[in-house]
């Protein structure tokens, strides 16, 4: 049985060891991260994090993305993240039930990588759409938010393609919702760093320049990768994103 498909602990179990975790002589900060992830563990599905299914075919997204970068983003890439959170997971469950302090801190690295990685990708997927089968909103929440804080479409395109081509490395740029200002905001995040959990913001829209993300395609031009993104947004997704974020 594969590493994907193993069963690594009832959820029962593993919401056990998260309650354990916190009241264990954890430091805070590492306490609260092993029980977030221990808890995270999905209750179907025998407790493991799954592949989840594209909402297009493969080739949906062409030209901006290809049928074969989509492939091989989504069936090896992302599938490996998520095969690594789970073996990730089964070490900590084991590591806590053992009382193993040094391994669940030592998981840490492995579970914010492969964990972000994960939710990076799973959101990034409903971020597009085919082109033409999502235009961005002339009214509503979030014309109005784009309004409020570049002055219109273009610009906001403008300020978040300059952020994001220029990431160093490896990484995403975003589009996310401050709570405490009611305002959207551009970041990057280095790595498979999660938005909102590095920097409180609630993730909108996410552009992933990994390498792996464009490289069959533009090879290392990533300048020619970004603009093409913006054609294939599903900006209906990213406006119910917004709407569910500013109704909490």
């Amino acid at each position: 049985m594969s590493a994907a498909s193993k069963v690594i602990a009832n959820p029962s179990l593993l919401r056990a060891a998260a309650t354990h975790v916190r009241s264990s002589s954890l430091p805070p900060s590492i306490a609260a991260s092993a029980a977030a992830h221990l808890s995270s563990a999905p209750s179907a599905g025998g407790g493991v994090h799954a592949l989840p299914d594209l909402p297009y075919d493969y080739a949906a997204l062409a030209p901006s993305v290809s049928a074969e970068t989509m492939e091989l983003h989504h069936s090896k890439h992302h599938n490996a993240y998520v095969t690594n959170l789970n073996v990730a997971l089964e070490k900590l469950d084991a590591a806590v039930g053992a009382g193993d302090v040094g391994t669940i801190v030592g998981l840490e690295g492995a579970l914010k990588f492969n964990g972000g990685g994960h939710l990076n990708h799973s959101l990034f997927w409903t971020n597009l759409a085919p082109k033409g089968a999502s235009e961005f909103p002339t009214s509503g929440p979030l014309a109005d938010a784009v309004k409020a804080r570049f002055g219109g479409y273009d610009a906001m395109v403008a300020e978040v393609s300059a952020k994001t081509v220029a990431v160093q490395g490896s990484g995403w740029g975003w589009l996310g919702y401050d709570a405490a200002t009611g305002r959207i905001e551009v970041a990057t995040r280095p790595n498979q760093d999660p938005l909102e959990a590095t920097t409180g913001l609630v993730p909108l829209l996410g552009i992933d320049v990994w390498e792996h993300a464009y490289y069959v395609d533009y090879r290392n031009v990533r300048p020619a990768y970004v603009k093409g993104v913006w054609d294939v947004v599903n900006w209906k997704e990213v406006e119910e994103r917004l709407a569910t974020a500013q109704a909490k």
